[in-house]
């Protein structure tokens, strides 16, 4: 961790402003843009501080550093992005994808983001991830010059693979197992906070009434006028709180929601061992059809039936000459097959080791983030209901001065 870029600079999306521009295909569109400030972290020259560089990206951008880094490091648990448009809301607040509010949540969001990755062994080192922090002009350039999409695969790639693998690594199929019911918890559990919130918020806004029926109560009341008027002001201050209540709980689902997309992104690294192992098999398999064919072209004896052997009966047999040249191709492509075969169990084997080290990595971090997400919400739930308590227990008091 000490050599981790978050340790050696300081990395903030610092605000989002909303533009107009022109599109790909020339249209004009309404967009909003963030605003990255890093600065170097100075172990000399204590009261000195290095001076801030700043430039703007787009989300666009992001999901472009995003897929740069899946691809590059498929052995890696890369960090998600706050999601583009808002899900599991209560209704009160707003979905829309340039509400303001929702913009500052995406701005934390893609600044926790910049973090994760800046503080992963393997990714703060990154050359693309630096210059995406540091250069503004041509840095797409720079990262579609790596080719990175050419190296992606291609969902029928991986659908194929995952139906056909005949060995699967039982780690790993626990492991997507484990992701798709992880996603399946968080999600309920969000529509069940959704759905809590909404409940809490008519609950603070009914007390809104209590406070209406209190003040046009006091202006006939001569003795009890003042009490039912003080119950009233406590009644509207407490149903005009849950506003701010249920924005600041809603950055705690979004710490949910991170790791409800991190389960994607655990899903991601099963399928590229999938099609991993799926490639070593089909290695495999074509190195024991070459060996098969070589030994029978040996012998002169076909052990199975084929297209070549009934051709080899209907127009008659081949030369020694041709069959010596044909094993001796054969011959060299066994050779290439074994080399071949080899290279992709070394190369699978250190996918396995290095994608399970960054997977203990997530579940300790995951595991400490949840927890830490969990205790704060309950916290805020307490705090709720002593708010509700306190207002109710000054209400008694006004109504014992009566």
């Amino acid at each position: 961790m000490e050599d981790c870029l978050v340790k050696k600079m300081e990395i903030t999306v610092s605000e989002a402003e909303k533009r107009t521009g022109r599109n790909a295909v020339n249209m004009q569109e309404t967009y909003t843009a963030y605003l990255i400030e890093t600065r170097a972290v100075e172990s000399q020259g204590e009261g000195q501080c290095a001076p801030v560089d700043s430039l703007w990206r787009r989300y666009s951008e992001f999901e472009l550093l995003r897929n740069y880094l899946s691809v590059t490091y498929p052995h890696i648990v890369v960090p998600p992005l706050p999601e583009k448009r808002a899900d599991f809301v209560w209704h009160k607040l707003s979905a829309d994808n340039m509400d303001p509010d929702f913009v500052e949540r995406r701005r934390i969001g893609l600044e926790n983001f910049l973090l994760r990755v800046a503080s992963h062994p393997v990714l703060c080192q990154d050359k693309i991830f630096y210059s995406f922090l540091t250069q503004e002009s041509g840095w797409k350039e720079i990262v579609n010059e790596t080719g990175f999409q050419l190296k992606a695969d291609s969902r029928l790639k991986a659908l194929n693979a995952t139906f056909r693998v005949k060995n699967p690594d039982k780690r790993f199929t626990e492991l997507k197992h484990y992701s798709d019911e992880l996603q399946s918890v968080i999600s309920h559990l969000l529509r069940v906070r959704a759905r809590v919130a909404d409940r809490l918020y008519g609950v603070y806004k009914v007390h809104g009434n209590y406070g209406r029926v209190f003040s046009e109560w006091s202006a006939i009341e001569k003795e009890m006028g003042d009490g039912l008027q003080s119950a009233g002001h406590h009644m509207d201050v407490y149903a005009a709180s849950i506003d701010d209540i249920l924005e600041e709980e809603e950055h705690y689902a979004d710490q949910l929601k991170e790791y409800l997309f991190y389960a994607e992104a655990l899903r991601a690294v099963c399928r590229k061992h999938e099609l991993m192992q799926y490639d070593l098999e089909m290695a495999a398999q074509d190195l024991t059809s070459k060996k098969q064919q070589c030994e029978e072209l040996a012998t002169g004896t076909v052990r199975t039936f084929s297209l070549k052997g009934m051709t080899s009966k209907l127009f008659g047999q081949e030369t020694p000459e041709q069959r010596e040249a044909k094993i001796k191709v054969l011959e060299e492509q066994i050779q290439e097959g074994e080399e071949q075969l080899k290279s992709k169990n070394l190369e699978g084997r250190d996918f396995v080791k290095s994608a399970w080290a960054d997977i203990e990595r997530f579940k300790e971090q995951k595991n400490h983030d949840l927890k830490e997400a969990l205790i704060s919400y309950a916290v805020m739930q307490i705090s709720m209901c002593k708010k509700g308590i306190q207002v109710w227990t000054n209400a008694k008091e006004c109504f014992s001065k009566m």
